[in-house]
């Protein structure tokens, strides 16, 4: 990942037409069915980024021959070796993914990452499985890799488990789930982004899973054969959530191509909270028109559903009308930073009062009314791909902004910098 500084371009409209990146999320449930089906399987326009290249090195790992092009990914299971040593790098998702998808491959499998990954909790998900008879050993600190899982243990039944902290951990045991030995039956305690496990059962019905949904949150999944084949992968909500908020702080208007209007992506929702932040949106043929109304007005949210724009929202609130207070996001504490701590402390770097919450921030609209400060601020990504995108919006109407170890873009949006430029004109 790059470590320059990369300086924003103030005091012009976001304008033009782009096509958002494949789905990272989709791209990931795909990779993960594909290793628990053992078909050979062909992913079309998947995300071709940091996270999505670490799982195909894990892939490899495990026997899998890949083929990466710029629209399509190749994949065929080779011979599966009986032990391995995957790093997941900072991919969280990957981890999780892994941890329950490996319990159902016979071997030894070490998972580690970085040290922010090590901070990522997984003693949930492990707890779950272990209810299921799955064998998962901690090698430094209980609930955290690095860790090693003992494969084919996963054998079925009743199991528990707290989402509390993370969708992901339902997503990871409902993947894992198909290929256990019998019917798996999940009561879910707790949950949180709860629109990221819809997305994970509309992957899973793609390739045959069997899921039965049970009152008061729980879901039966009876194993079986998954398909192969080929499915395609659709845009990414995520990524198109920072060119549209481009054009509404800016006074701008875009069309984004390439996304799926009946997604079940719970960032589709954040083209809501800019419509009622004063943007126009209009479905058209190819996608979606993106344009800012005649002000910019604060929003009073619950984001629990669409953690991922909390950053997204923070970098545009200075600029709106009244303050905006972003509640019920705890677990963004957890993620590749402290996402809550991290916006906070470079926000106030530019100038912005903010407050900073257990669960969210409180962020009065400063230059709604009145010009931003000009004085040259590097604000710091915190390693986080999100955050160095969202605090460069901030930048596009505070002038003098540069956002240091800009590169962190690549675990999701290689191409953010030229495409903002692009809608820029610069």
């Amino acid at each position: 990942m790059g470590t320059g500084a990369h300086r924003i371009v103030s005091g012009k409209r976001v304008s033009g037409t782009l096509r958002v990146p494949p789905s990272k999320s989709v791209t990931q449930r795909y990779l993960t069915l594909a290793l628990l089906s053992r078909r050979p399987i062909t992913l079309e326009h998947p995300l071709v980024a940091d996270d999505t290249r670490q799982f195909l090195a894990a892939m490899r790992t495990l026997g899998w021959q890949t083929v990466e092009e710029a629209e399509r990914f190749e994949l065929a299971p080779s011979v599966l070796p009986t032990e391995a040593g995957i790093d997941c790098g900072h991919n969280g998702t990957m981890l999780r993914f892994l941890v329950a998808a490996l319990a159902t491959l016979p071997g030894e499998w070490r998972l580690d990452g970085s040290e922010r990954l090590r901070q990522r909790p997984v003693g949930p998900l492990a707890e779950a499985m272990q209810q299921l008879g799955a064998r998962v050993e901690w090698l430094v600190r209980e609930g955290f890799a690095p860790l090693v899982v003992k494969g084919g243990s996963l054998e079925g039944g009743h199991t528990r488990l707290d989402a509390g902290l993370s969708s992901q951990f339902l997503s990871a045991l409902l993947l894992a789930a198909t290929r256990a030995r019998e019917p798996v039956l999940i009561e879910v305690l707790a949950m949180t982004s709860t629109p990221y496990v819809e997305l994970t059962l509309a992957a899973m019905a793609d390739l045959g899973a069997k899921v039965e949904r049970l009152e008061d949150r729980g879901f039966c999944v009876t194993p079986t054969e998954l398909r192969g084949g080929t499915v395609p992968v659709e845009g990414d909500y995520s990524a198109a959530a920072y060119p549209a908020a481009a054009a509404l702080v800016t006074g701008g208007d875009v069309e984004l191509h390439g996304l799926e209007p009946g997604s079940r992506q719970g960032d589709r929702g954040f083209l809501e909270v800019l419509e009622r932040m004063g943007a126009e949106i209009e479905w058209q043929t190819e996608g979606v028109r993106v344009a800012a109304g005649p002000r910019l007005t604060a929003v009073d949210l619950d984001l629990s559903s669409m953690p991922d724009q909390v950053p997204t929202l923070a970098a545009l609130a200075p600029f709106a009308r009244g303050t905006t207070r972003i509640r019920n996001v705890p677990h963004l504490r957890l993620k590749e930073s402290d996402r809550l701590a991290a916006m906070a402390s470079e926000l106030r770097k530019l100038g912005v009062e903010v407050t900073e919450i257990e669960d969210g921030l409180v962020i009065p609209g400063l230059w709604a009314e009145t010009t931003p400060p000009e004085e040259r601020v590097i604000v710091d990504s915190h390693g986080d791909h999100r955050i160095a995108m969202s605090l460069a919006l901030t930048g596009l109407r505070r002038p003098g902004v540069s956002v240091a170890n800009s590169g962190v873009v690549t675990k999701s949006y290689p191409s953010f910098w030229s495409d903002l430029e692009g809608l820029l004109g610069t």
